[in-house]
């Protein structure tokens, strides 16, 4: 077998400025073939996780057979030689109900008061993450929330509780890739056909590439930077990743997430990202109305 590390070596060259490096675990591989081992190898050295890596390998194989060549600067960013469908991604026929492109300022918010209160400041996209185990708790604050946003414009995505949104007619569902995982394919075929938009969550190339199995409205990518809201299972991301995400998944509407505020917010817009989701930015803000005015109207200007 052909040593494949200066290979390796040659792809960890080209873009360590932009990912940094860490000395990486052993490596298992899936192919023999060189051009799949070398990148394995490399995204390894390159501090991508085991399944993003093998991704990333396995696109790298697809991309040199597509074009004839390997190019050790090419980082692959085709949907297709990552396996995903067809682009874009609303044309398919088992695509869920489309949402914009461009949905603005995100506010992730803790129960339906602050969803109306958001809402009625001009916040053009809402969630609903609201925490319970209480059924009747949960249908009550879904149901609120719903009519929180009568008249106001906002998009109200309802977090986790998928009976509950359809029941109340919201806008869409939010789901965690765990959530996903969990959810019976006729479970998911509801809130299909109910016309609910499905927003999902992804942590890296492998929960992009199963999230495109399900054609959702819309991506959402993180935890950019570290969050203390909730126990991540992945590294942040950072901002070099969240390029690389965003032009992968072009064809989605997509969502930056996780410990974004406003000193950050330039950052991430220049990424091409059509959305950026804050929390605490808005929540901890002395004056929350003030402060999205002012997110709202610099991530409506960035596009």
């Amino acid at each position: 077998m052909n040593d494949t590390t200066p290979t390796a070596a040659e792809i960890v060259a080209a873009h360590a400025a932009r990912f940094g490096t860490v000395t990486p675990p052993p490596v298992g591989f899936r192919s023999a073939h060189p051009v799949y081992r070398a990148a394995k190898q490399a995204c390894m050295a390159l501090g991508f996780i085991d399944a993003d890596a093998e991704c990333l390998a396995c696109a790298w194989h697809a991309q040199t057979v597509r074009t004839g060549r390997f190019d050790a600067r090419a980082w692959p960013d085709s949907p297709a030689d990552f396996g995903m469908g067809r682009f874009p991604p609303s044309a398919r026929s088992d695509a869920f109900a489309p949402c914009p492109e461009q949905l603005g300022l995100y506010a992730v918010l803790p129960d339906a008061a602050w969803v109306g209160r958001m809402a009625r400041a001009g916040v053009p996209t809402v969630q609903l993450r609201f925490k319970s185990t209480d059924a009747a708790a949960i249908d009550r604050e879904v149901a609120a929330a719903v009519e929180a946003v009568q008249g106001t414009g906002a998009r109200l995505f309802i977090n986790d509780h998928w009976q509950a949104a359809i029941a109340a007619r919201a806008y869409g569902v939010h789901l965690g890739q765990e959530d996903l995982d969990a959810l019976a394919s006729d479970d998911l075929r509801r809130i299909h056909t109910a016309g609910l938009r499905l927003g999902v969550s992804t942590h890296g190339y492998a929960e992009m590439v199963r999230a495109d199995m399900v054609s959702p409205s819309y991506i959402a990518m993180g935890a950019v930077f570290p969050t203390t809201l909730k126990r991540m299972a992945t590294a942040p991301q950072g901002i070099a990743r969240l390029h690389a995400y965003a032009r992968l998944l072009r064809g989605y509407p997509r969502v930056a997430i996780g410990g974004i505020d406003a000193e950050r917010l330039p950052a991430v817009l220049a990424t091409g990202v059509g959305s950026v989701a804050m929390v605490r930015a808005l929540i901890a803000a002395d004056n929350p109305e003030a402060m999205a005015a002012r997110l709202t109207a610099a991530v409506a200007a960035a596009h």
